[in-house]
């Protein structure tokens, strides 16, 4: 742990940061392309159709999955104050909690949603030929997202131990093994969307297994320990008060989901759902960079401000929010010249290729702001301030997006739909930047 001190707690803040997003960011992107990666075979190897079905079905696995992110965010902000604290008997009854909290609710979800799949299928958007298609793929993807919940909370953990790169491996591993799995499932196999499904929730349980494996191993630092299983009351509640913004946040995305997939299906049908479908593959896979930032940023925040090291929290803010924005900038900028180009990737639907590139670009419009409102939420989280951490995750998807998807699109058609998101942007950003700076000002002289 001495290493890990003296790394977090002097280190530049500049190559902090670097150090630990690019791993982050590699590891996004390469775990953004499992999903893209599915998205492109289904779409040139079986239909428009299954792009839509895949847009439905993605929301549902990680709503269930987000639990293990949650408790592993909740949990690694935990580990990163008492690692700067010295507190290594809480980090590691932490990380045992954490793995028992995770195991159990995921199961528990997982057993519902296979009970109940058709009514929830309906519920976020599989209607007419979508539901059959959304159905086969659904049935086979539920039994990896058990694997796929115990990876999402060790991914962050690892990263609180100080070693993103592990975190990195543990997120490129899926997005190969899927990559091959699809070719032969698909195209050799001839399997269909059951194929692509197998496909997905193998590359889950390699991810979680990988995890479990480091654990296990002497790499790791935080030890598995039986006895640390048991639930303890106060780390329980702790865990669930942090990581509930990140759960919270999945959940308002999974109802922005069934907002969306109403209103796309109303205004433009099965079409729109895969233009959207395309747009938030693109959406996940591009901003990666970003995202990775953010992910950096906890636990250099988060240990610093356990050592009560304000000066340095600081630092990691602006400097976090600089390059964030700089990425965020670039990013936009290939959009608007290869909007094009990458919607070829995906399809050569004539329908498809007309109508996404236009409605891509509005969605991106202020990409280059987003950083500002992902570190101002994730400053509080790793603060271990539960509430405004969780007003301002909620403030784009659930308190600005839902309501302009449902309504904008009354008065403006599906032009209203792609509108909402830049609209939402911008409001969420002015209000994060009002937040944190007074956060800043108070708490952090």
């Amino acid at each position: 742990m001495n290493k890990l001190a003296n790394e977090l707690g002097t280190e530049n803040i500049g190559k902090l940061l670097i150090k630990q997003a690019v791993p982050a960011t590699i590891g996004i992107l390469v775990m953004s392309l499992n999903m893209i990666v599915d998205t492109i075979f289904v779409g040139q190897w079986i239909g428009v159709l299954a792009i839509a079905a895949i847009t439905v079905v993605l929301p549902i696995v990680f709503l269930i999955s987000s639990i293990g992110m949650g408790i592993g965010i909740g949990g690694s902000s935990i580990i990163s104050r008492a690692l700067g604290a010295n507190n290594t008997e809480k980090a590691f009854l932490t990380f045992g909690n954490q793995i028992s909290l995770t195991v159990i609710l995921a199961l528990l979800f997982v057993i519902l949603g296979t009970i109940f799949s058709v009514p929830i299928l309906n519920l976020f958007g599989a209607k007419g030929l979508i539901l059959p298609i959304a159905s086969e793929y659904f049935s086979v993807v539920i039994y990896g997202v058990p694997f796929l919940a115990f990876a999402m909370m060790g991914n962050p953990t690892i990263r609180a131990e100080g070693k993103p790169k592990f975190a990195m491996y543990a997120m490129m591993i899926p997005a190969v093994l899927n990559v091959v799995l699809d070719v032969v499932f698909i195209k050799f196999f001839n399997w269909g969307m059951w194929g692509a499904g197998l496909a997905t929730s193998i590359s889950f349980a390699s991810c979680g297994l990988y995890i479990l494996y480091f654990f296990l191993s002497s790499k790791s630092e935080l030890k598995i320990i039986p006895k640390n299983f048991k639930l303890n009351f106060k780390i329980v509640d702790e865990i669930i008060k942090l990581g509930g913004v990140s759960i919270v946040r999945q959940g308002a995305i999974s109802i922005l989901m069934i907002v969306l997939n109403y209103s796309l299906f109303t205004y433009g049908g099965e079409i729109s759902i895969s233009v959207f479908g395309i747009i938030n593959r693109v959406m996940m896979f591009s901003l990666s960079p970003v995202l990775g930032v953010s992910q950096g940023f906890l636990p250099v925040a988060g240990f610093n401000i356990g050592a009560q090291n304000n000066a340095r929290v600081k630092e990691t803010i602006k400097k976090a929010i600089w390059f964030g924005s700089i990425l965020g900038t670039i990013i936009f900028i290939g959009i608007v010249i290869f909007k094009e180009e990458i919607i070829w990737v995906f399809t050569n639907d004539a329908t498809l290729l007309d109508e996404t590139p236009n409605a891509m670009l509005i969605v991106f419009l202020v990409t280059p702001i987003v950083t500002m409102q992902l570190i101002g939420s994730a400053y509080f989280q790793a603060a271990g301030k539960a509430m405004p951490a969780l007003f301002l995750t909620l403030l784009k998807q659930g308190i600005f997006l839902i309501p302009l998807a449902y309504i904008l699109p009354k008065y403006y058609g599906i032009d209203g739909i792609w509108w909402s998101f830049p609209i939402a942007d911008v409001l969420s950003t002015i209000i994060t930047i009002w937040v944190l700076k007074r956060e800043v000002d108070k708490n952090l002289k």
